[in-house]
């Protein structure tokens, strides 16, 4: 039980330091919030936890506020500025990827006590950045184009709630698909794998629903610090 309470106390923070980022820089703080959140979802990924009494992984939380960050950027600044942060996340995680390979070629001092570490972490990242990077392009930009159809179906102010749930629940559905086969079918058995799939999408469909009173929060700010 403490996974859960704790997970969902976990969800409220993190939605709340994304609200914070966007009323104290704007629209710069969207994008900032991209590049973090792409990063640290990632990062979290390579932990295992149990909850429900089955098998997930974290991250799942500041993946999520990525999509409503770019649900904010197309209901607020329009479909370019969602696709700009996109390509932001994108090239975020190509980028550390990158550099962490080369930073662990590096000899470490005989007294360094990070290097196991920072090889059990990162070097489990490129095939998960391969995995993240397609799932990300995927349900990325079908979130932008979903929510942008929705969004002239239902237009109203008070219809937020179909736009972000209806675009996130379907993209987050190929996302968890493409994502947990390229990064770990084969690597956990077929059962965990599954398990692993399922609880990724139901943790990021509540995960949806939870964030969408805070995407109305942000409707509210004013956008002069933009």
């Amino acid at each position: 039980m403490f996974n859960i309470w704790f997970g969902i106390l976990f969800v409220i923070v993190t939605f709340t330091l994304l609200l914070i980022m966007y009323r104290v820089f704007g629209r710069t703080g969207l994008f900032v919030w991209i590049g973090i959140s792409t990063i640290l979802a990632n990062l979290q990924v390579v932990k295992t936890i149990e909850i429900f009494g089955l098998t997930a992984t974290l991250g799942n939380a500041m993946y999520g506020s990525a999509f409503l960050v770019t649900d904010i950027l197309n209901e607020r600044y329009g479909k370019k500025d969602a696709q700009k942060a996109v390509w932001l996340g994108f090239f975020t995680l190509i980028i550390m990827t990158i550099i962490m390979q080369l930073s662990l070629i590096f000899q470490p001092h005989p007294e360094d006590f990070a290097q196991g570490a920072l090889s059990t972490i990162f070097g489990l990242i490129p095939r998960i950045a391969i995995g993240s990077l397609a799932a990300y392009l995927v349900s990325q930009f079908t979130d932008v184009a979903i929510f942008t159809y929705l969004k002239k179906k239902f237009p109203r102010d008070s219809q937020f709630w179909i736009r972000n749930n209806g675009s996130t629940m379907i993209s987050q559905f190929l996302d968890t698909l493409v994502f947990t086969s390229i990064a770990f079918l084969g690597t956990y058995p077929f059962d965990i794998w599954l398990q692993i799939f399922i609880t990724t999408y139901v943790l990021k469909w509540i995960i949806s629903l939870m964030d969408t009173p805070f995407g109305y929060i942000a409707k509210r700010f004013p956008r002069d610090n933009d």
